[in-house]
């Protein structure tokens, strides 16, 4: 596999992520478990986060820096 293609794959799978991460914060609210939805959603929040972390720095490395950190 190339650099390229795993660039490629690695995007799309962190597109999936976040899709499937945004899907999950509606569940939460019905889940009426206050206590437990606020960590959830906490948890879910930290997800997105780091998965647009490795969105950047896969941009980072597509336009040929990817030795500066994000």
């Amino acid at each position: 596999m190339e650099r390229s293609e795993a660039l490629g794959q690695m995007r799309a799978i962190c597109d999936e992520l976040g899709q499937g991460v945004t899907r999950l914060h509606p569940l939460a609210s019905r889940l009426n478990a206050p206590a437990a939805q606020g960590e959830i959603l906490r948890a879910l929040f930290e997800l997105t986060k780091q998965v647009e972390v490795v969105k950047k720095h896969l941009i980072r490395i597509e336009k040929g820096d990817g030795s500066t950190l994000v």
